[in-house]
């Protein structure tokens, strides 16, 4: 027998209330109440004890105490049903907006009053689930709900919008990642980017653009940050996805290349440090080139030009030439024989916006890369590769640093200038070691002839001075089958490189000629520059020329890697008494700098930065230079083990560098690399120089992992 319909007051046995749990609404029948708490049935058949102040405001319809289980049960299930179809037909959002600004909070009957004229407990109940539902636009502060204002209803409904984004996101990711998992595992090829997982098929895009986005921040490692916290969200949910599979390392890019959302042998070092790779970025800074190149081609119509025919020896790949030369007999101011040296070098700088965005970029760029799949310019290649770079097809700025030399090649006199040059020609090592060879003096090339015999006098200076000079082997990666059109593994080639001994030694003699001795000529008239330091005591026997692997790697152990500084110090290993790049100022950011330092000088009598203004600038820059560095340290090491790894079977020969502790270091002299083999591998007798035939096991480029296998001791 149904009794009047109550909404509060007392309550007795055989009364219906609801209860929150889990965020919904739970309907139960009141077997009991004793002292404010209640025993409860619920529609599962299950007893709970409840204090009545966990009930919702709101109850009824009351019925006998006296019903069997199976009764209640059948009242609770039609009293559910009707609830729920009435809840249906209840639209909270248009009740907030009705309620908005009317007031701040109501209970559960005023609300149904708005939509029934005669509202029962079924109405209210179904109303009050309705709300307790809205949490974006009502909070249950009981027994009311508080009316949220219009700007924390629009705040909510985002972040709800996001949380089911994400759960979407991490339900698809789970499936998908363990399928891409168990392909990597079973050795499957990477999908081809047009391919389906089939875990994927129907994936919503927007999902499954967000799984791939998630992917490609892991691989890059930008896990905080970003517009909106964005990074932030794709590492919480990277988190939540990985747990199920293995503690791998580099996990995110194994995933996203068995997906093929990225290549196989993808350079994950330039998303790490955020180095666009290719020309592509320089799009982005078209109009600043634009301006650029005007201003160039108004300054070369209004500048004289110098008519010393300057001559530059380069690899035959490379486009951005930074340097070229030109030597003459001199008589010096006593009377005696002598040389005069001009290092000639691109002057970016003449038509450059510092502070620009696109001398931001650069800047972060830092250096240009020079990898085995290929370059990476640190300015556009329209002007690093074309405009700035000294090749000989017209009037290009430099700065033209003159040196008066003596016949022992001791500078007598610094004078740097700026100038519009004309190359004369470009040359390659090549080119230039077959001229010095042929011409062995007779004077088929006199200009190379002459500033050949002016860079051995240089280089015997540096030696009486105590330089470091190491000779090792080049090897030069080479990939065949790259880029990867038809999915095919590329063929990596090591070879060494075809030396030029004269003409290297001819360059790099004129280079450390250009950067000792302007860094000299700007500490003696107040020319604040980046210098590169190394004021550390070399022993005697650290000094000379070493070629042997086991004299190079005690040398190189004694040599601290030179720091970036502006108090102008000795570099140990160069034998310089102060040292400051500038002689590739479109290959490295802190040559470029040291270069507008010199050229606002010559042009104002002040250099563009004081020394604060540099120094200020040095932490940062030198963090920058290393980050990038990674790349070009480690990534031709990458192909190098590609290579071991595709000539697994093959012997390798190596030399004994150092032997002490359980694991001595051999060097691989063909190759570049060293490695440690477990003493017991190579007997007690071991000892530096000795020299063994190493074969590979386990080797995995990604991981930087090498192991030896097996060592033989050369016949």
């Amino acid at each position: 027998m149904t009794k009047t319909l109550k909404v509060s007051g007392f309550l007795r046995p055989g009364a219906i209330v609801e209860f929150l749990q889990d965020n919904e609404a739970h309907l139960a029948w009141v077997l009991e109440e004793a002292q404010g708490k209640l025993r409860l049935l619920t529609r599962t058949k299950r007893e709970v004890k409840l204090p009545a102040t966990r009930l919702l405001p709101w109850s009824g319809p009351e019925y006998s105490g006296q019903a069997t289980r199976e009764e209640i049960g059948h009242r609770l299930d039609d009293i559910e049903a009707r609830r729920r179809e009435i809840m249906a037909g209840v639209n909270a959002v248009e009740l907030w907006d009705m309620a908005q600004g009317e007031v701040e909070h109501a209970p559960a009957e005023w609300f149904a009053q708005l939509l029934w004229t005669d509202p029962g407990v079924d109405e209210i109940a179904a109303l009050g689930r309705a709300l307790l539902a809205a949490k974006a636009h009502f909070k249950f502060q009981p027994p009311e709900f508080e009316i949220h204002p219009a700007d924390k209803v629009e705040a909510r409904l985002v972040r709800e919008q996001e949380d089911k984004d994400r759960e979407a996101v991490a339900s698809a990711g789970h499936a998908v990642f363990a399928a891409l998992w168990a392909r990597i595992k079973s050795g499957q090829p990477a999908l081809a980017p047009h391919l389906l997982l089939r875990e994927a098929e129907g994936l919503d895009p927007e999902v499954e653009a967000r799984l791939r986005a998630m992917l490609l921040a892991q691989v890059a490692k930008r896990t905080s940050g970003g517009p909106g916290g964005e990074y932030d969200a794709l590492n919480k949910l990277w988190e939540n996805l990985k747990k199920p599979l293995p503690d791998a390392p580099h996990l995110a890019l194994q995933l996203a290349q068995a997906w093929g959302v990225l290549p196989p042998h993808h350079n994950a070092l330039l998303d790490e440090v955020g180095y666009a790779w290719g020309d592509g970025w320089a799009a982005d800074f078209a109009e600043e080139i634009a301006a650029q190149k005007e201003r160039f081609a108004a300054l070369a119509k209004a500048a004289p030009l110098d008519p010393t025919p300057y001559v530059s020896i380069d690899a035959a790949t490379t486009r951005d030439i930074d340097d070229a030369f030109f030597v003459a007999p001199a008589t010096l101011p006593d009377g005696q024989p002598g040389y005069r040296c001009c290092v000639t070098l691109a002057r970016p700088g003449v038509s450059w916006d510092f502070g620009s965005p696109l001398d931001r970029e650069v800047f972060f760029r830092a250096t240009s890369l020079y990898l085995p799949e290929g370059s990476g310019h640190m300015m556009p290649e329209e002007l690093g590769t074309g405009l700035y770079s000294l090749t000989a097809n017209g009037p290009k700025p430099a700065l033209v640093a003159e040196f008066l030399l003596s016949e022992r090649a001791e500078i007598i006199e610094t004078t740097p200038r700026l100038a519009w040059v004309k190359i004369a020609r470009n040359i390659t090592y090549t080119d230039a070691q077959a001229a010095i060879e042929t011409d062995n003096g007779a004077g088929s090339d006199p200009q190379i002839s002459l500033a050949m015999k002016l860079a051995r006098e240089l280089f015997a200076r540096r030696l009486e001075r105590g330089a470091v000079v190491i000779e090792k082997p080049e090897p030069q990666v080479s990939l065949e089958g790259w880029p990867q059109t038809g999915g095919g593994e590329p063929r990596v080639c090591i070879e060494t490189r075809a030396a030029s001994p004269d003409a290297e030694l001819l360059v790099s003699e004129f280079m450390i000629l250009a950067n000792c001795g302007v860094a000299v000529w700007a500490r003696e008239n107040g020319v604040p520059l980046l210098h590169r330091t190394q004021d550390i005591a070399l022993p005697k026997e650290a000094t000379g020329v070493f070629s042997d692997p086991v004299d190079i790697y005690r040398v190189v152990k004694l040599l601290a890697p030179p720091a970036l500084e502006c108090q102008p110090r000795k570099h140990a290993a160069l034998a310089c008494e102060a040292y400051a790049t500038l002689t590739s100022p479109i290959r490295r950011y802190v040559d470029f700098l040291n270069m507008a330092q010199v050229q606002s000088f010559l042009e104002t009598g002040a250099p563009r930065l004081d020394r604060a203004g540099l120094e200020a600038i040095i932490p940062h820059l030198s963090a920058r230079i290393q980050e990038v560095g990674q790349v070009q340290r480690f990534r031709p090491r990458y192909w190098k083990l590609a290579y071991l790894s595709q000539h697994k079977r093959e012997p390798f020969p190596a030399v004994v560098v150092e032997d002490a502790g359980p694991y001595p270091t051999l060097s691989l002299p063909e190759l570049q690399i060293t490695v440690r083999v477990p003493r017991a591998m190579l007997g007690d007798r071991v000892q530096p120089g000795m020299r063994f035939d190493v074969f590979f096991g386990r080797i995995d480029p990604l991981c930087n992992e090498l192991k030896v296998l097996e060592a033989r001791e050369a016949e």
